[in-house]
């Protein structure tokens, strides 16, 4: 069993300076580019150095796109299997 396990601490690093805002801004930004929300995790983390988004801003991806009326229709799951 070789998998990564999520750390228990359910605060942000000290290390990320980015603000919740911030981080919902380009979730927000991102979305409009037509990307999906693991697509948008996997930029997050690459680019701008944020671990788990859940952690920064206390909402998972999906759930700031649906408050911000940029969700997809289709689970992302279910897209790619009918893709």
């Amino acid at each position: 069993m070789s998998s990564s396990a999520l750390p228990y601490r359910r605060k942000p690093p000290a290390w990320v300076k980015m603000k919740t805002e911030d981080v919902c801004d380009h979730i927000c930004k991102l979305a409009k580019k037509g990307l999906t929300p693991s697509q948008i995790g996997v930029t997050l983390r690459d680019s701008f150095g944020i671990p788990q988004v859940r952690n920064v801003t206390g909402n998972k991806i999906l759930r700031i796109l649906k408050t911000n009326g940029l969700a997809p229709t289709l689970p992302e799951d279910l897209y790619f299997l009918i893709k």
